[in-house]
């Protein structure tokens, strides 16, 4: 979370999402440009490892002559052409929400421009559903992509093969072991190792194009034309693999907040494309040279002296690959948890510069035992590669329907121009979404079965606080009667401050009526707080407190925050001190509310649901912890409620 220095405190409630306040990365374009190649690109740009190879000797062969190969990099060019260049890069990058892209983005845009119509929850569904597949990618990319770059041992001496799975394992769980230290460190280093992975794609490709240059018609869409005029059906089966080249697209709408538009596109368009085509171009050179090289075209393109050097970049290379999606599932998932689609998680801060730099530890060892079984279970990169498709095309196909409805009534772009640019992309993604879809008990169902198992968890918790919230509410006294009836009546009132915290901040809180209750006593000054969560990814420090003098002692504080930011309450108050309403921690106590969930007959949701929403509460954090409240000044009446 950002350092709070500046705060205005106003009779009236801001207006936080009238704000055009937009987040910038801080830094030079060079240095953005060098870290989005870092950390954006490693995904997709580990992609030469595995889709040339996939498309040929994947679930459905193809023969390695002239009209194969040139039909399979045509697809491949145009592909990262018109989904990531113009989809992205061009369209998708524009409907931003304060600088912020992905799921949630798209999300809050569409809500803040069609409001509460009827197709709004269906709409939140999809981008829930979107966030889970999300999930998927993030266990299968560090499988496929470690594995994919070890298995280049095997090009070195067969003898190798019999290591692949072991040292991909260790690799792996050394990588998911270093994550509670943080990333700020490595990650400098990140970049120039990616260049260095970058240039020698480029030079692999340039090498053998200049032996077979007659592959560089295959730009030519009319050689995919042909593919497909030869044999429709089996060029349809081949769009599964070749959809491996552009996955980690999505990143680049993802990670814009961490560098920015500008630096995400011209990295793109002036480094990573042209490398990516290049050495595409080269593989495609080399299997026309030599059709017995498909078994591994990328490593086979280089000489026999530079392959086990070419293993340690390209292993560097996806680990740093799988970094990018370890740290994206922390940030999603603290997202999820801050828009209450999941229980307060323990979650670390590892840099105390960098707010994005977050450490859950839940997630981190479920990913790792997820991350291992896959590698054991596929056993070859080849067999995963099924799986991956399929997470990536259904969440970019959930992507194009949420940016139809941004471009239609958030930018209020004409209906017919709406439908003819996001139905041309709908269209693609449908396509490459069929294709893989093929390969659904290849592999494919995983992602997909993950996907629901993790939408119905986000559901049911969403679903379960909301009955919590609702059953607390009932038969509460409004907070201005209940501050007019405190002061006609001779309760006692102690010293010092009492912060009571509340999600409804106009009813009184139960924790207040509980402290009355067995106490007898009330603070000189009693505090009800409210955190709010907006539906941006920053609120700008100027706008995020506001306070009101209830009277009587009473104050009520509502202090607004983005999903991207941790509340610290601390902090909070501090920054009270602006408008001469100062607390003293050590004379302040925290009177927080602990519930217990009990099952009520004949109520609420599916009784398996409920279950599972009780054993969710469990795994909750405590509030003191993840408010970062001093836990010898909280203060814990238990309720029981029933759902």
């Amino acid at each position: 979370m950002p350092p709070m220095t500046s705060v205005t405190i106003a009779s009236g409630e801001p207006g936080i999402l009238d704000s055009d306040t937009e987040h910038q990365p801080g830094g030079k374009l060079p240095v953005l440009m060098l870290g989005a190649i870092g950390v954006v690109y490693g995904d997709i740009g580990t992609s030469p490892l595995y889709a040339m190879k996939e498309s040929f000797i994947g679930p459905h062969p193809l023969a390695v002559d002239p009209l194969h190969i040139f039909g399979v990099l045509s697809l491949i060019f145009w592909s990262l052409m018109l989904i990531v260049t113009v989809k992205y890069v061009f369209v998708a990058m524009r409907a931003d929400n304060r600088g912020e892209g992905g799921s949630f983005a798209l999300l809050a845009l569409i809500q803040r421009s069609i409001g509460g119509g009827r197709w709004t929850k269906p709409i939140i569904m999809l981008g829930v559903l979107a966030t889970c597949l999300f999930f998927g990618d993030a266990m299968i990319t560090p499988a496929i992509s470690v594995l994919s770059a070890v298995e280049g041992l095997t090009t070195v001496n067969e003898g190798f093969a019999r290591f692949v799975i072991p040292i991909s394992i260790v690799i792996l769980i050394g990588l998911f072991l270093i994550q509670a230290r943080g990333t700020a460190k490595v990650g400098l280093i990140f970049g120039p190792i990616m260049l260095v992975y970058f240039a020698i794609l480029a030079t692999l490709g340039v090498v053998n194009i200049a032996k077979h240059p007659e592959i560089l018609g295959a730009l030519n869409p009319w050689w995919a034309v042909k593919f497909f005029m030869f044999n429709p059906k089996l060029a349809f089966l081949a769009m599964g693999s070749v959809f491996l080249a552009v996955t980690g697209a999505e990143t680049l709408y993802a990670d814009m907040g961490h560098f920015g538009r500008k630096a995400i596109n011209w990295s793109w368009l002036i480094l990573v494309y042209p490398c990516l085509t290049i050495n595409y171009l080269g593989q495609g050179a080399l299997l026309l040279g030599n059709p017995a090289a498909v078994s591994n075209p990328f490593y086979l393109m280089a000489p026999d002296w530079a392959r086990l050097p070419m293993v340690i970049v390209s292993t560097m290379a996806t680990i740093i690959a799988s970094q990018a999606v370890i740290s994206g599932a922390f940030s999603v998932t603290h997202q999820a948890v801050q828009l209450g689609y999941l229980p307060r998680l323990k979650t670390l801060h590892t840099s105390e510069k960098a707010a994005g730099q977050i450490y859950i530890p839940i997630v981190n060892w479920a990913l790792l035992f997820m991350v291992v079984l896959l590698v054991v279970t596929f056993g070859q990169s080849s067999n995963l590669a099924s799986a991956y498709g399929i997470a990536v095309t259904g969440t970019m196909f959930i992507t194009t329907i949420l940016t139809f409805y941004v471009v239609r009534y958030g930018w209020r772009y004409n209906l017919f121009l709406c439908l003819l640019s996001t139905g041309f992309f709908l269209l693609i993604d449908a396509a490459f979404f069929s294709a893989s879809s093929v390969k659904l008990l290849e592999g494919g169902w995983f992602p997909l079965a993950l996907a629901i198992a993790i939408f119905t968890v986000m559901t049911t918790w969403k679903r379960g606080r909301e009955q919590v919230v609702k059953r607390t509410s009932e038969g509460s006294m409004p907070m201005k009667d209940f501050v007019d009836n405190i002061a006609a009546a001779s309760l006692t009132r102690v010293a010092n401050t009492a912060v009571f915290m509340t999600v409804n901040p106009d009813v009184v809180p139960n924790a207040l009526l509980h402290n009355i209750k067995h106490n007898g006593v009330l603070h000189e000054r009693v505090v009800i707080l409210t955190i709010v969560v907006e539906d941006i990814p920053r609120v700008p420090r100027e706008d995020y407190i506001w306070v009101e003098d209830l009277g009587h002692g009473f104050w009520r504080i509502k202090a607004h925050y983005g999903f991207k930011e941790t509340p610290d309450v601390p902090q909070l108050l501090t920054d009270c001190r602006h408008q001469n309403l100062d607390f003293d921690l050590m004379r302040t106590s925290f009177f927080l509310n602990r519930e217990t969930i009990v099952l009520a007959p004949d109520k609420g949701f599916a009784k398996w649901r409920r279950h599972l929403f009780i054993w969710m509460s469990h795994l909750a954090t405590k509030a003191s912890d993840y408010y970062r409240i001093p836990s010898n000044r909280v203060i814990e009446l238990g309720t029981q409620v029933q759902i």
